[in-house]
C-alpha cells in the first residue's frame, strides 16, 4: 500500500512550505537580531522558547488528529504558521521603524512566536499519520525518507530565497514565508483528500502514550538529543559566519543561508538515493548517521575557512539524513495502527525538544568561546553513538 501520487503532492507541498519558512527564520533571525539590539541569548532564546511550546503542542496535535482526522490538523497548523509569521515580521518591521524596542520587543516577540508555535505544532504530526496511515510497514522508512527529503527540499530553496530577497529587505524572506505556507494551506483544503476508499472514518484515541513507552523510548530519546545538537550549532551558525569572517548582517544571512542549504542538499541526497537504495538496517542507519554527526560537530567547531565550514555542514545533512527517517518509520513499525498519530506527536517533539535545550546551551557557551557550542554538540553525539551501541537490539533486517 503506498500514497497516491496526490496524497504525496499535497503532503510534499505543505512540508516544503513549513520547512522553507523554519530555514528562512534561522538564517535570518541572528542578523536581524543583531539589527534591532538583540543579544545572542536573546536571539537564541526566541527558537527555545518556541521549541518548548512545540515540544508540548506536538503530542496533543497528534492525538487529535486520531480523533477528527488529519486532513484538518494539518489546515490549523499551516493557517496558524502564516497569521503567526506576518505578526513576527511585522513586529521586526516596527522594531527596524524605531516604534518598538528593547525589552518591549523582545517580551511581544517571545508571546507572538510562542502563540505560533502553538497552532503550528499541528502540521508535521498530523502529516506524518496521514502517510503512515497509507503506508504498508516494508514500505515505510522509504516513505518517511521521502517526507524527510521534501523537508529538506524546502531547507534548500529556504536558503536560497533567503539570500536573493535578503538583498531586498531582511524582513522580505519571512513575509514571503508566510505567503507560501498560506498557498499550502489552500492546496491541502482544496486537494487533499480526507482518506482513501479503504480507510475507515476517524479511531477514537486509545490511551495517552508516554515518551517513557518503551517500545518507542530509545528513539525518542536520540531524536531529541541528535537536535540539541543541532540546534546548538544552527543557532550559533550566524554568529560565528558574522564574527570569523568579519561580515554585515545581509552578507551573514547570505553565507549563513548557503552553508545550511549544503546540509540540505547532503540530507535530501542521502534520503532520496541512499535510504532507497542501499539494504542497510534501520539500526545501522541510525549509528552510522550519528558518526556523521559527530564529525560534523568537530568540523564546524575549528572551521577557519569557508569551504571547511561547508565540508562540516556536508557531515551533518548527511547524518541527519539518515537517523531522522530512520527512527521515525521505527517508532511508527513499533506501535498499532490506532496510535499512529500519538507516536507522531511524540516524534514531532523531538526536534522541537532538542531546540529548547540547544540554543540556550549554544548561545551560552558562544559567549564563553565560539568553538563551545560545537563542542557541546560533539559530546552530545559520542553520548548517543555510546547508547544506541549498547541498548541497540541487532536489528540485521534491511529496510
Amino acid at each position: 500500500m503506498k500514497l497516491s501520487r496526490l496524497q504525496t503532492g499535497c503532503l510534499v507541498f505543505s512540508i516544503i512550505a513549513t520547512a522553507m519558512g523554519q530555514s528562512l527564520v534561522f538564517a535570518i533571525l541572528p542578523p536581524l537580531g543583531r539589527e534591532v539590539s538583540l543579544n545572542e541569548i536573546q536571539i537564541t532564546s526566541i527558537v527555545a522558547l518556541s521549541a518548548f511550546i512545540m515540544s508540548i503542542a506536538s503530542p496533543f496535535w497528534g492525538r487529535y488528529s486520531d480523533r477528527v482526522g488529519r486532513k484538518p490538523v494539518i489546515l490549523i497548523g499551516l493557517a496558524g504558521y502564516t497569521l503567526g509569521m506576518l505578526i513576527f515580521a511585522s513586529l521586526f518591521q516596527a522594531a527596524l521603524m524605531g516604534l518598538l524596542g528593547g525589552l518591549t520587543l523582545y517580551l511581544l516577540v517571545l508571546l507572538f512566536r510562542g502563540l505560533q508555535a502553538t497552532i503550528m505544532a499541528a502540521t508535521s504530526p498530523a502529516a506524518t499519520a496521514y502517510a503512515a496511515d497509507f503506508t504498508s510497514p516494508d514500505q515505510r522508512i522509504k516513505t518517511m525518507a521521502r517526507l524527510g527529503a521534501a523537508h529538506n527540499l524546502g531547507a534548500i530553496l529556504g536558503p536560497a530565497v533567503s539570500g536573493a530577497l535578503a538583498t531586498l529587505s531582511l524582513l522580505a524572506p519571512l513575509f514571503f514565508a508566510a505567503l507560501l505556507a498560506g498557498a499550502a494551506a489552500l492546496h491541502i483544503a482544496f486537494r487533499l483528500p480526507l482518506r482513501s476508499s479503504g480507510r475507515v472514518a476517524p479511531r477514537q484515541p486509545l490511551a495517552r502514550m508516554k515518551y517513557s513507552d518503551p517500545r518507542v523510548v530509545r528513539y525518542l530519546a536520540t531524536a531529541a538529543g541528535v537536535f540539541t545538537g543541532f540546534s546548538s550549532i544552527q543557532q550559533t551558525l550566524g554568529f560565528s559566519i558574522q564574527d570569523k569572517m568579519n561580515l554585515s548582517g545581509i552578507e551573514t544571512a547570505q553565507m549563513t543561508g548557503a552553508a545550511l542549504m549544503v546540509s540540505a542538499i547532503f540530507a535530501f541526497s542521502v534520503q532520496m538515493l541512499l535510504i532507497q537504495r542501499v539494504g542497510w538496517s534501520r539500526e545501522t542507519f541510525i549509528r552510522v548517521g550519528l558518526g556523521s554527526l559527530l564529525i560534523s560537530a568537530l568540523l564546524v567547531a575549528n572551521f577557519d575557512n569557508y569551504l571547511n565550514l561547508n565540508l562540516g555542514m556536508a557531515f551533518m545533512g548527511a547524518g541527519l539524513g539518515m537517523v531522522m527517517p530512520s527512527i521515525s518509520a521505527s517508532a511508527s513499525l513499533a506501535v498499532t495502527a490506532d496510535e499512529q498519530g500519538a507516536v507522531a506527536g511524540l516524534v514531532s517533539s523531538c526536534p522541537a525538544l532538542g531546540f529548547v535545550v540547544g540554543p540556550l546551551a549554544g548561545g551560552f557557551l558562544y559567549q564563553l568561546n565560539d568553538s563551545y557550542s560545537c563542542l557541546f554538540s560533539a559530546a552530545v553525539y559520542a553520548v548517543l553513538i555510546v547508547v544506541m551501541w549498547f541498548t541497540g537490539r541487532r536489528d540485521a533486517r534491511p529496510v
